[in-house]
């Protein structure tokens, strides 16, 4: 029975790497901030979709598929939707309704395994009147106005997740000048609406949820008043996640919310920020499906690898060339390391050093460096030896995402609008043009059919075999 590694991971509440240690070790719990669903996802929130993924597989591999709770939440209640649906003249729960659907597609595509729950704000308006209900009754939190806001210096507490100074978390927050506010950095619980925008009845006036509220109500209902590992992206440190802990801490009494606190970097494009403005934002559905972005569509694989390649914490540039780059590394993986498998074998336990990389802080750069050195490895050897190491280096890049499909398959699924009726018509039609002796028309078709990365074997019988090559 193999050894697994001691999980290290960095708290941005500590600053510092910590050994993880869970509350319960029959029930680890895990909460990622998902998707406000008023648009397209950008790749940006790919690189957390991804991240947060392959902690949900470590963590699988490391306590059991059964002792894993994985919650990413959907919020589907914001100003911002609510605009967009006004934009583009829609009602608002269509808007969401589609939104939501395009985002699953988008993580299956990135290979991004499903969440144990995935609450939905709307679903959760209870309990977050039952939270504001608490924080009244605990003096952290009072009405004015309509609006119920969050009475930040009531929790001498606040700030210590992200360390910012008064001017800095004002600045920071660009708070609204009110006034029914007791302090400029008070934040709302609870707003009234519009006759047009999502409402419902509360003690306070109907209304709706403002924006930081709803994950501390979801995570309280699926995890708990405290739980193991919070995360999403850097810009969600201050304030959402502030306000997430001061919420939370306040209305159950408690110093903790999550014992870790999990934050990628951010993510560029072609060194700029990415922005609509720059006519840089690219969403994750252009670069499955359209031209946008290099002059072609990438298969999700590749928008995965290329992701990984930089540590979750580091900033990353996300290029045309790191996509080209991921596309190679990918097709030699398929094409010269794992043609042969047994696709129905059961997957077997990773490579230990590379298992050691993922626990040390998902230190993906180096989990991948190790597989380029287990690739090689494969090659150096034939036989059974060589199958079995191939076995190796399939199960271990299967633990962040990826060689999901056969060899055969992957390239299959890069064929342009090529069927496998016309690769046999133009196999039949090089035939003739053997029989005819015309070499040229053959090479030429031969070759038409190698640049769309189809391989013909002409076998001694006189027929030719075809199959999907690099």
């Amino acid at each position: 029975m193999s050894v697994k590694p001691e999980l290290r991971l960095y708290n941005t509440l500590s600053r510092k790497k910590e050994r993880f240690e869970p509350i319960d070790r029959e029930n680890v719990r895990v909460y990622a901030c998902g998707p406000t669903v008023y648009d397209h996802l950008h790749i940006g929130n790919g690189r957390m979709l991804v991240v947060f993924d392959v902690l949900f597989r470590l963590l699988r591999h490391l306590y059991g598929p059964d002792h894993v709770t994985y919650v990413r939440n959907i919020t589907d209640v914001d100003d911002r939707i609510n605009a967009r649906a006004a934009e583009l003249g829609v009602y608002i729960r269509a808007l969401t309704n589609e939104m939501i659907d395009i985002f699953h597609a988008d993580a299956k595509a990135l290979g991004c395994l499903e969440p144990d729950i995935e609450p939905r704000a709307t679903d959760h308006i209870g309990p977050m009147l039952e939270m504001i209900g608490k924080l009244i009754e605990r003096g952290h939190a009072y009405a004015a106005e309509g609006h119920v806001l969050f009475d930040v210096p009531s929790d001498s507490d606040y700030g210590k997740l992200s360390r910012r100074s008064l001017d800095e978390m004002i600045a920071g927050a660009r708070v609204e000048v009110a006034p029914y506010k007791r302090a400029p950095t008070d934040f709302v619980l609870w707003k009234p609406s519009g006759p047009d925008e999502p409402a419902w009845d509360s003690p306070w006036g109907r209304g709706r949820p403002g924006c930081h509220l709803e994950c501390s109500a979801m995570s309280w209902q699926h995890l708990g008043e405290s739980f193991d590992i919070h995360g999403g992206g850097i810009d969600l440190v201050f304030p959402h996640h502030e306000n997430e802990i001061a919420q939370t801490c306040s209305a159950f009494g408690h110093d903790v919310m999550a014992n870790y606190w999990m934050h990628n970097g951010h993510l560029q494009v072609e060194g700029e920020k990415m922005s609509k403005s720059l006519g840089n934002f690219v969403t994750i559905h252009e670069l499955l499906h359209t031209d946008k972005f290099g002059g072609r569509s990438w298969p999700g694989e590749v928008l995965r690898l290329a992701l990984l390649r930089t540590h979750y914490r580091q900033p990353i540039d996300f290029t045309v060339k790191a996509l080209e780059e991921a596309q190679r590394i990918l097709d030699e993986w398929y094409q010269k390391t794992i043609e042969g498998l047994d696709y129905a074998k059961p997957e077997r336990q990773p490579e230990p050093n590379y298992l050691e990389s993922l626990a040390d802080d998902f230190n993906t750069p180096a989990a991948i460096a190790r597989l380029h050195w287990l690739a090689d490895d494969v090659r150096t050897v034939g036989g059974f030896v060589q199958l079995e190491r191939k076995y190796k280096f399939r199960d271990s890049a299967r633990m962040i995402g990826l060689l999901g499909e056969t060899p055969k398959d992957w390239f299959r699924s890069r064929l342009p609008s090529l069927d496998e009726e016309s690769i046999k018509s133009s196999i039949q039609e090089r035939l003739a043009a053997r029989a005819a002796k015309n070499w040229k028309e053959s090479d030429r078709i031969r070759d038409e059919l190698a640049a769309m990365g189809i391989a013909l074997k002409d076998n001694k019988d006189g027929t030719t075999t075809w199959e999907v090559k690099r």
